[in-house]
């Protein structure tokens, strides 16, 4: 006897890729459970299912920076108090990637690469530990939403919101809708999602200089010229970032959903200002916000 939960969730995380850099990815759960039936004839109660299980996969990824624990470029070091971790990607070319952030901004997974396949692998042995013994089997089905038209894939953290939001590394992959005079402009919107390819979107008021960042001693050769620092203290601690320049973007606003919309719409508004300009921007999957300039 099986039981399934389409979209379950959507995880919106960030990983490390050593082409890409840090990439920020939404991804629809869909789940199957294998089992007997239980004293209430059910594999598993519905609401159990959406809530417990959900809050597992949640709390194993999602706004979470994924590692490839196990590859070459991955270097992992633990802070003296015991709740920090410097986390340095030593990619190539003046492009490594390097974070002090707390433990619970990280999802280490045991894998040379961060794919479906390896969250799936994550993910399956964490929820696992907490079924219920007439559950037998377990399906995890990740899946990117199909987008017909341009997207982007983007992170970014949010040091004033209250939860997980404020993590200095997740992102979503989003949909992103602008129009000129109410006709949507697919040239602008691949434009847009061109320019924000992979990309660190980061707050001005964020931005640090290098030498006051808390780096570690594989980071001590990065420059300026090289990179952009990010420094800001939330709630959960303290949150450090070193990006490529190349891979970042800077806005002069907090980079929500909101912030987003409107920074592109202004900006294409200054570009074409007799027309009239709306920007729909997504958030991973279903939600987002709208812009007029």
């Amino acid at each position: 006897m099986q039981l399934f939960v389409n979209d379950l969730t959507v995880i919106d995380f960030s990983y490390l890729c050593p082409e890409r850099g840090m990439v920020g990815e939404s991804w629809i759960v869909d789940i199957v459970l294998d089992g007997s039936l239980n004293e209430q004839s059910m594999i598993l109660d519905f609401g159990r299912v959406k809530k417990q299980i959900k809050r597992i996969i949640d709390g194993a990824v999602d706004h979470k920076l994924a590692i490839p624990a196990e590859h070459p470029f991955t270097q992992v070091t633990r802070h003296e108090d015991g709740n920090s971790y410097w986390v340095d990607f030593m990619r190539p070319e003046q492009r490594s990637i390097h974070l002090f952030c707390p433990a619970d901004a990280f999802a280490f997974i045991d894998a040379d690469t961060v794919t479906m396949a390896s969250v799936t692998e994550y993910l399956r042995a964490v929820i696992k530990r907490e079924l219920p013994e007439n559950v037998e089997g377990l399906e995890l089905l990740l899946r990117a939403e199909e987008i017909p038209g341009a997207f982007y894939h983007y992170t970014h953290g949010l040091k004033k919101h209250d939860g997980n939001c404020q993590r200095i590394a997740h992102g979503h992959r989003s949909r992103l809708y602008i129009a000129v005079d109410n006709e949507r402009s697919a040239s602008l919107e691949a434009e847009w999602a061109e320019t924000w390819r992979d990309i660190y979107l980061g707050s001005a008021e964020d931005v640090v200089p290098l030498e006051q960042v808390n780096r570690s001693a594989a980071a001590r050769d990065v420059s300026e010229q090289s990179h952009v620092a990010y420094s800001y203290t939330a709630d959960q601690g303290l949150f450090e970032l070193l990006v490529p320049r190349s891979e970042n973007y800077i806005i002069p606003t907090d980079s929500t959903v909101e912030c987003i919309a409107a920074y592109l719409a202004t900006t294409i508004k200054q570009q074409r200002p007799q027309s009239a300009i709306r920007v729909t921007a997504f958030e991973g999957v279903g939600k987002g916000a709208i812009s007029d300039a």
